[in-house]
């Protein structure tokens, strides 16, 4: 069986593999980020079974999917609740609650076994996934950012942005005052701080709240493009997949 952990904290990549070796298995490899995931999936052949760990340093692991059509079978290794690890058992997903216990890790390893025919090539719904966990119903979200500016800290409330968008390979706020500041999130980890109630993803590269949107005009290809008050560096152009869900968030 070819095994793979795919785990940013490496002193707990390290036990798990332990772990997973005490039951007489092998881990062939281990990955620690979304981008040397990616990498690794685009040259080697796919492994039978992947402990994917949710939130890794630079982004939810979700990404990986978004750009890698995965032929394997998965068990995620996680600390989020139970509530939002509802959306795990409508895919059939197996997952752990850290800490790993090594009872339930057999357990999940074994049934695997038991089911690998029907797990191989599975096709999940991430995006749904992604959904459950991010509203969760204790999720205390966002209220203000912390800017360092030189030898200063500046505070940022929720209400005075007008949008987050990326570039360049970094992420940035916009605020209604037509200030850009560098933010050390990936747009990815924003949408997990965000209420989806208030902010939206309109594509790849740009998080846009309710309040800011100034006017929305009927673009090429059934899209949509959202203006805003003081934000014109580039189009804010909402993808064409995601329209139906942007017209039932504005309600």
């Amino acid at each position: 069986m070819n095994i793979i952990i795919i785990e940013d904290e490496k002193p707990a990549a390290r036990l798990l593999q332990r772990k997973i070796e005490k039951l007489g298995l092998k881990v062939n490899i281990m990955l620690h980020s979304v981008q040397e995931s990616i990498e690794w999936f685009q040259k080697n052949t796919h492994p039978d079974l992947i402990f994917l760990d949710i939130q890794l340093s630079d982004g939810l692991s979700f990404e990986i999917f978004e750009s890698i059509d995965i032929k394997s079978a998965i068990i995620f290794t996680t600390a989020f609740d139970e509530y939002a690890l509802r959306a795990f058992k409508l895919n059939s997903i197996d997952y752990l609650l850290k800490p790993i216990d090594e009872e339930d890790l057999e357990i999940a390893v074994n049934k695997f076994k038991d089911r690998n025919s029907a797990l191989t090539n599975v096709s999940l719904n991430f995006d749904m996934i992604k959904k459950m966990l991010t509203n969760r119903v204790d999720q205390n979200y966002k209220k203000r950012f912390t800017i360092k500016i030189g030898q200063q800290l500046k505070m940022i409330e929720i209400s005075e942005i007008e949008c987050f968008y990326s570039e360049n390979k970094g992420t940035y706020l916009h605020t209604v005052e037509n200030r850009n500041y560098l933010l050390d999130q990936t747009l990815e980890l924003l949408e997990t701080e965000l209420d989806p109630n208030d902010f939206f993803r309109v594509n790849r590269k740009f998080i846009i709240p309710m309040k800011a949107i100034k006017e929305i005009q009927l673009h090429s290809n059934s899209r949509l493009k959202v203006i805003l008050p003081t934000y014109t560096d580039d189009e804010i152009i909402v993808s064409r997949e995601k329209v139906q869900e942007f017209k039932a968030w504005l309600g």
